[in-house]
Parts: C-alpha cells; sequence; structure tokens
C-alpha cells in the first residue's frame, strides 16, 4: 500500500502485529518511539503478563490523556475472513484487519494528533498522556487497573481522558460516550435434595424453588433511570442443574445473573434486594458477588465542551451523549475524578470476521482528537 496518511501508515503497523490478547507484540515500543521522539517521557509498566505504557509530555498543570489498548481479541478461523486477519488491506475505501476499529485504529489518531499538535504547540499548557495497556480484551486485572494504582502512588491525577474505544454509530464523530452503567455479576447456587422423581415427597427439587424467586427478581422494576441513563437492567445468563437423566431430581441448580445499572443504585443496594427476595422465598442458598464496575458518568465540563466542538468543528455536525454499551476501561480511571468520554470510529463490525473501517474515517479522527488538545492545552505557558 502507498501513499498513505500517516495516521493510516501507522494502524497498518499496528494491525500487522497478532497482539491477541493479553499479548502487546510490540505495539507500544512502536508507540513509545513515536512519542518519546516528540519529548514524552515513557515508563514501561509490567504486571503479571502484561504491557502498559504510561507516557507523558510536559511536567506540570493539567493531564489530558488518551486512553487505550493494543490488545485485541481473537480471530475465530481465519479461513473464514476474506483477508488475512493481521494483514492490514486497504479496499474499497475500507480498512480491514482484527484491531481497525478495536482499538489500533483510535491508537494511530492519537499518536498523530499528538505529533501534529505538538509540532504547532511545543510549548503547550498543561500535560499531555497516553495510558495504554494489553489487557483490555481480556481479564482486565493487570492492565489499566493497575497503572492508576501505580499513579496514585505518583501522585499523578488525570484531569481529563479521552478512551479511544470505537463509539460511533453510523459515522465517525455521531456518538461520543461520556458514561457507562455499573456491571454487577452474581454466582448463586441454590441447594435440594437429589432423589428419584417418582418419589418427590423424598426429595428437594432446588429448580422448582428457585423459579418463584427469579420471576420475581425479572420483574422488579430497580429503579426509574435518569436523564443519562436507562433503568438498571437484570438479565439471566445462565442456569444449569441436572445429571441428564430424565428421572432423577437434581440436588443443586446453579444460576448466573448481572446487573447493568446506573447511577441511581449502588452495589450495596442491589446486593441487599436481591438477597432480601430470596430470603422471602426461604430459599437455601449460596452467592458470590462479582463487581465489574461501577457506573460513571461525565454530564458535562471542559472535556465534554472540547469534544462537542471538535467534532463539531471538523464533520460539521452535531454529536449525540450516550451511556449505552458494555464496560471499558473508562470504569477504572473516572473513580479518581477524572472526566471521562470515549471516542473512536464506527463500532459495526468489532469482534467480527473481516472486522474494518472506512480509511478516511481515521483521518477525521485524528482531526477531532488534534481539535480537542487544541481546545484544552493550546496556551502558551511553557511545560517541558
Amino acid at each position: 500500500m502507498t501513499n498513505l496518511s500517516p495516521t493510516l501508515e501507522l494502524a497498518c503497523d499496528l494491525i500487522s502485529r497478532d497482539s491477541v490478547t493479553p499479548e502487546d507484540k510490540g505495539c507500544q515500543a512502536l508507540m513509545a518511539e513515536r512519542l518519546s521522539a516528540i519529548g514524552f517521557q515513557i515508563h514501561n509498566l509490567r504486571f503479571g503478563d502484561v504491557d502498559n505504557l504510561w507516557a507523558v509530555r510536559g511536567t506540570s498543570g493539567p493531564i489530558l490523556a488518551f486512553a487505550g489498548h493494543t490488545d485485541v481479541v481473537p480471530t475465530g478461523p481465519a479461513s473464514q475472513w476474506q483477508r488475512p486477519p493481521f494483514e492490514p488491506t486497504i479496499d474499497a475505501g475500507m480498512l480491514y484487519g482484527r484491531g481497525a476499529a478495536d482499538m489500533k485504529g483510535s491508537l494511530a489518531a492519537m499518536v498523530v494528533a499528538c505529533e501534529n499538535f505538538v509540532a504547532q504547540h511545543p510549548d503547550h499548557s498543561g500535560r499531555i498522556a497516553f495510558l495504554i495497556t494489553s489487557d483490555e480484551e481480556g481479564v482486565a486485572i493487570n492492565g489499566t487497573v493497575k497503572v492508576m494504582e501505580w499513579l496514585a502512588q505518583q501522585g499523578e491525577q488525570i484531569t481529563w481522558c479521552v478512551v479511544g474505544e470505537p463509539s460511533s454509530t453510523a459515522k465517525t464523530g455521531d456518538v461520543i460516550k461520556n458514561g457507562r452503567r455499573g456491571s454487577l455479576g452474581c454466582w448463586l447456587t441454590v441447594n435440594g435434595v437429589q432423589g428419584h422423581v417418582a418419589y418427590p415427597h423424598l426429595a428437594d427439587n432446588p429448580i422448582h424453588r428457585v423459579a418463584p424467586a427469579l420471576a420475581e427478581l425479572a420483574a422488579e422494576v430497580w429503579d426509574q433511570g435518569n436523564d443519562f441513563f436507562p433503568a438498571t437492567s437484570f438479565q439471566i445468563s445462565n442456569i444449569n442443574a441436572g445429571t441428564g437423566a430424565t428421572n432423577v431430581i437434581p440436588g443443586q441448580v446453579e444460576v448466573i445473573f448481572n446487573f447493568r445499572f446506573s447511577t441511581e443504585l449502588t452495589e450495596a443496594d442491589l446486593r441487599q434486594r436481591t438477597e432480601a427476595i430470596l430470603d422471602k422465598h426461604q430459599l437455601d442458598y449460596d452467592i458470590d458477588w462479582r463487581l465489574s464496575g461501577l457506573p460513571f458518568l461525565t454530564s458535562s465540563g471542559p472535556l465534554v465542551e472540547a469534544t462537542v466542538a471538535a467534532i463539531k468543528a471538523e464533520t460539521g455536525f452535531d454529536t449525540q451523549l450516550s451511556t449505552a454499551g458494555g464496560t471499558s476501561d473508562g470504569r477504572f480511571i473516572a473513580p479518581t475524578g477524572a472526566q471521562v468520554i470515549e471516542l473512536g470510529p464506527v463500532n459495526a463490525t468489532i469482534h467480527k470476521l473481516d472486522e474494518c473501517v472506512k480509511a478516511s474515517d481515521l483521518d477525521v479522527l485524528t482531526n477531532i482528537y488534534r481539535g480537542i488538545l487544541q481546545r484544552l492545552l493550546s496556551g502558551q505557558s511553557s511545560t517541558n
């Protein structure tokens, strides 16, 4: 491929590295080399088997951080891809390859946006930073959450954070995520007594016992949501019981369910109300709660204003604020007090075969990121 823009050239270089989670395969080193050349201080942080990068330019003032991940999800059967997943290809104006949308295209746009901005504003105000992990698509134990702990130990505080997740729906910039719902999972085991189906009086069927409780949980109105979040959702994802035989009453049933919850409720609220319903039905149960992330919201402020204005200036249209979708690493950054938004390319093909983005959209995204930098850090006070 020839005559590529700087963003597309870097995106292709990143996509060509088969960094399936938690592997990085040199992506962060490539980014660090580019950032070091324009005055960033590089910190390579490895926790467990995960590579992380913290790069910062400037020594004082508010920090505008670009956050993202170099790891990608597995490709699935490579033979089912129309084009090899780690051989970036531009065809009919589309850039194909695993990570094109989620989120190596965004990473390339971030780096090039900073190169362009620093070239024009070498003495910008505040600080620019990159928080990059290779553990976002996996268990997310040794990635962003550990870097945030490390930053706290250094006494550092992110002011504004742009996460490069693919937020857009139809065209780049049409949606930015200014918050996310919380995610609370539950592993419930209800105990009964195994027996023969012909002698139910000698057994205690846990499926029969738990069914009314599950029906009540599913019908419960947990909250009404608010201006930014839909009502809290309860969803059962797994129910497992039985031996496979038709004539055996099981001794246990295991149920897995999840809450996606708004800022109207706390984790403690959900746990207490759920267990009260289970207790009301006099169940013999064991329960294991797992919090994946708390809800967060950046409803207004300099970052939202700068992002909305940068999108308008580049594209001519007004963006939509949204809190829909799953979790992101923003859940580890927002609780520290940072303003957090997610802005990236169209998400229609993420995690799919033949993942792709419109090639020209990555240059649009580069200009939007640069516009955010311009609006927040273009003052002339020296920080280098």
